[in-house]
């Protein structure tokens, strides 16, 4: 594990240093004079000024960097620049730099499991699609440990298999759901888990929750499970709202003409058709919620 701000200190800013050192010293600043400007020792300006510090190639031809070196090496030996202004603008460039920029790709190349995702990441905002995802990830693992270990769980799984899927906030498409590659299966009894979750592997219990979502719906995860009518009854019981939907039209205006009779129902079923298994789907505002939902059930 290593952390952006570890190529902050170890990648940028020796070679920023060195570069404003080296400006400063052809401005005419005495190494002394250079050491009270930065505020560090005159024998880590001589360092840098003689080159004695591994410097970073793409932070040297970086041209806002040498850019920024120029304008603060001027204002700080004319005095029309403070410190305290020269390492604003420093901090100013370093968070751009962070933002899926130079050092956020600095940061990808020392943790490649980074750059597994279509986009660079924003390494500071809360919101981020890599923490989205990996917090969707997480949650998924969570509640399949807690259904893996609910006794009875495995009686609920339909012929089909079970999936638990959750979504990210902003999820348009299947590839923005993740699930369990394969589906989980009764095998003699047991709850069987193939995989570790994954996007884009779920397009059954997927298609569900993003009819559902497109409709009003404002779901994060799912849930299916074999259908009968003593388990819509018991959730019913339990305060769940069930709605049922027509196995055999389309499934999106099927399941949005179910969302918009009941709004607020968190339980969906169809009963079955030709060649169409029954099947109930629990929904909920994020995993958790789905899985205590399926553990009244048992």
């Amino acid at each position: 594990m290593r952390f952006i701000e570890e190529i902050v200190v170890d990648e940028f800013l020796p070679t920023f240093r060195s570069m404003l050192a080296e400006a400063l010293r052809e401005r005419g600043l005495t190494q002394n004079e250079v050491a009270d400007v930065l505020g560090i020792s005159q024998s880590a300006v001589s360092k840098y000024v003689h080159g004695d510090v591994s410097l970073n190639e793409r932070v040297l031809d970086d041209e806002r960097v040498a850019e920024l070196v120029e304008e603060i090496a001027d204002g700080l030996a004319s005095g029309d620049m403070r410190p305290v202004q020269a390492l604003v603008e420093v901090e100013v460039l370093i968070r751009r730099l962070e933002d899926g920029d130079l050092l956020a790709k600095l940061h990808e190349d020392a943790v490649p499991e980074l750059a597994d995702r279509d986009a660079t990441i924003a390494v500071h905002d809360p919101d981020n699609e890599l923490r989205s995802a990996e917090r969707v990830l997480a949650a998924l693992r969570r509640g399949l440990r807690k259904l893996e270990t609910t006794s009875g769980f495995a009686g609920l799984i339909p012929n089909v298999g079970s999936n638990l899927v959750a979504c990210l906030p902003d999820a348009e498409g299947v590839d923005d759901v993740a699930g369990v590659p394969g589906r989980i299966f009764d095998v003699k009894g047991r709850a069987t888990i193939p995989g570790d979750p994954e996007f884009g592997v779920s397009e059954h219990v997927a298609t569900v929750l993003l009819a559902a979502r497109r409709h009003g719906s404002d779901a994060r995860a799912g849930a299916n499970l074999r259908y009968d009518p003593d388990l819509v009854a018991r959730l019913e019981e339990a305060g769940y709202e069930t709605v049922e939907f027509d196995a055999e039209a389309d499934a999106d205006a099927a399941i949005g003409a179910a969302i918009e009779e009941s709004p607020d129902a968190t339980v969906l079923y169809q009963t079955g058709g030709f060649g169409v298994e029954p099947i109930l789907y629990v929904l909920g505002e994020d995993v958790d919620a789905v899985v205590e939902a399926i553990r009244t059930l048992v």
